[in-house]
């Protein structure tokens, strides 16, 4: 679906028809650029475009529109062709939800094509609209500008994601209620799925920066690399993160593991104080005919105080260790 197409021409927004149609006024302009806006699109409608921009042979469409996990940073003939991985945090399933914002710039087009919910590019669209100066650098400006507008995203979603490491952190070292281990293990799944596309981006971005580095303009340049800056501090918090929760999964389970000792503890020392009366008691369960003690007046009363003495022995034991 295109969600807008625009020509632009000395900063300035040329045509208002949000269908391909308008494309065709891009020869009477030698001077303008277009960026079309793609979600979701199908190959028909990709197709279309490429035609009227005339690239249709320097691309695969069906690699295009193919799901990518990793970011791309790929060049056929004048048509470069950029993957990046967008970011949004759901609290409510506290998981990072990734998207994926296809690229394709040349020198007079900007073909953006977006999955998912991250990431939307028409408040982009409005902001770059309102400064002229900015998009008469052409394709190249609008190229760095959604770059360093999925960047920034990322942030909002460490945000949110990171409140809820705080929370679960907390709730490992509190007083009293279970570890939170299952939390704890999707908290940390979620961080690596994230973490994986994240560390891959920097690499296709400096061969970018090399790229257009020979002929974009230098505002272009200086904002390309102020959102590599930022990608690096993303990635450095993005690691504490991950290592933070390393360190609250290894104390979880230690806390698991200092627990469950304890309760082994407390059992075997109930355990080993019930023996004491259940011995005795089996054993004159037995029904012999001769035990002294059984014509004896207080014979009664001395076992079950000695049982008594035991029991209350092993109970001092127990506690002066803290097993009990």
């Amino acid at each position: 679906m295109i969600v807008d197409c625009a020509l632009y021409e000395d900063g300035r927004r040329l045509t208002y028809d949000v269908a391909c149609g308008s494309l065709a006024a891009l020869d009477a302009h030698p001077e303008a650029f277009a960026w079309i806006g793609f979600a979701m699109p199908n190959a028909d409608e990709l197709t279309e475009a490429c035609d009227l921009l005339g690239i249709t042979d320097e691309i695969d469409v069906d690699e295009i529109l193919a799901p990518h996990r990793q970011p791309v940073l790929s060049v056929e003939g004048k048509v470069v062709h950029v993957v990046l991985r967008t970011a949004r945090y759901v609290d409510r399933e506290e998981k990072i939800s990734l998207g994926e914002l296809t690229l394709l710039v040349t020198e007079r087009a900007v073909i953006s094509i977006r999955y998912g919910h991250a990431s939307p590019l028409s408040k982009l669209r409005h902001e770059l609209e309102a400064e002229p100066e900015l998009l008469q650098a052409g394709p190249t400006a609008v190229l760095v500008a959604i770059i360093e507008q999925v960047i920034a995203d990322y942030s909002p979603a460490l945000n949110g994601f990171e409140q809820d490491v705080i929370e679960v952190e907390r709730d490992v070292f509190s007083d009293g209620g279970p570890q939170p281990v299952r939390r704890l293990f999707r908290l940390k799944s979620e961080v690596r799925t994230f973490q994986s596309p994240l560390e891959a981006l920097p690499e296709p971005l400096a061969r970018l920066s090399r790229l257009v580095r020979r002929f974009a303009h230098p505002d272009v340049i200086e904002d390309l690399s102020e959102a590599l800056d930022q990608l690096d501090r993303t990635v450095i918090r993005t690691r504490s993160l991950s290592n933070l929760l390393d360190a609250a999964l290894t104390a979880s389970l230690a806390q698991t593991s200092i627990q469950q000792n304890e309760d082994m503890r407390k059992i075997s020392a109930w355990v080993a104080m019930a023996a004491v009366p259940t011995l005795i008691a089996g054993i004159y369960g037995m029904n012999f005919r001769h035990m002294p003690e059984l014509d004896s007046t207080v014979g009664y009363p001395a076992v079950m105080i000695g049982m008594g003495l035991i029991v209350f022995g092993l109970y001092r034991f127990f506690r002066k260790n803290g097993w009990l």
